[in-house]
């Protein structure tokens, strides 16, 4: 079975907030972002998924969390939206990822050294 595992990338857009300067979409891209990990409910889920070698069922996530299935629902589509987890559906359950390219990208938005200045 293929299975598509596509995000939303709002993201993609968002610069280093040690960049010289953010344009209104980069802020606006950043904010979404920063929205989204916002939720310590979502950062030990995403903290969770980061941690698994496969894709994990939600529900999987409830009793780590400790919260009911359509919370970790709703905190994984923010999650989603935010384009920080790829979702696959199979059968009835959806399975979630950390998405790679997402988490580097956090990681650059979180660097404050600019090149030169030390």
């Amino acid at each position: 079975m293929n299975v598509n595992m596509t995000t939303l990338a709002p993201i993609s857009c968002c610069a280093p907030l040690a960049a010289p300067s953010l344009s209104t979409d980069e802020a606006e891209a950043t904010a979404t972002l920063f929205r989204a990990l916002a939720d310590p409910a979502r950062v030990r889920i995403l903290n969770l998924l980061a941690t698994s070698e496969e894709p994990v069922c939600v529900c999987n996530l409830t009793g780590p969390v400790g919260l009911t299935q359509g919370t970790v629902s709703h905190h994984l589509k923010k999650l989603s939206a935010a384009g920080l987890v790829d979702r696959e559906q199979r059968g009835k359950w959806a399975y979630y990822a950390p998405n790679a390219d997402a988490l580097e990208r956090v990681a650059g938005l979180a660097d404050l050294t600019r090149e030169g200045s030390r």
